[in-house]
């Protein structure tokens, strides 16, 4: 039998195919958004559903509503929506702000990567809250 390679190579080889599997571990999208109000920031994550009618608003401050939705599945992304509610209107939530994000997405993945800065203000008394977000990769385990 012929030895291809020094003996310390097979090692080598043997313990890189082993690490292969971690390497190959699942990815999923999330979305990272920043929600500032008043003196407050609120970090939201969003991750890809196929029923985009079950995420939920998020409360700000008691005065506004803010909602994430990433349509898709694991690390397909169809599309982004997100919306923000005034609270403070006669019959709220009160939809004041809606924007849709459709594929091909910004590769910064840094907040405000994907959205920029938006500034939304509500119409009872002129409240501001600003928010961005940025589309990222993680691993599953």
């Amino acid at each position: 039998m012929k030895h291809i390679g020094k003996p310390g190579q097979l090692a080598l080889i043997a313990m890189a195919c082993t690490a292969l599997p971690a390497l190959a571990q699942a990815q999923t999208a999330v979305l990272r958004c920043q929600v500032r109000y008043a003196s407050d920031t609120i970090h939201i994550e969003a991750r890809p559903t196929a029923d985009p009618y079950t995420v939920a608003a998020q409360d700000i401050g008691g005065r506004f509503q803010f909602k994430a939705v990433v349509v898709g599945q694991d690390q397909r992304v169809d599309h982004i929506a997100l919306y923000a509610y005034d609270m403070e209107m006669p019959g709220a939530p009160l939809l004041i702000h809606e924007v849709v994000h459709l594929p091909p997405f910004s590769s910064n993945q840094t907040v405000p990567g994907l959205t920029g800065w938006n500034h939304v203000y509500s119409a009872q008394l002129g409240r501001e809250m600003v928010y961005g977000c940025a589309l990222n990769t993680e691993a599953t385990p």
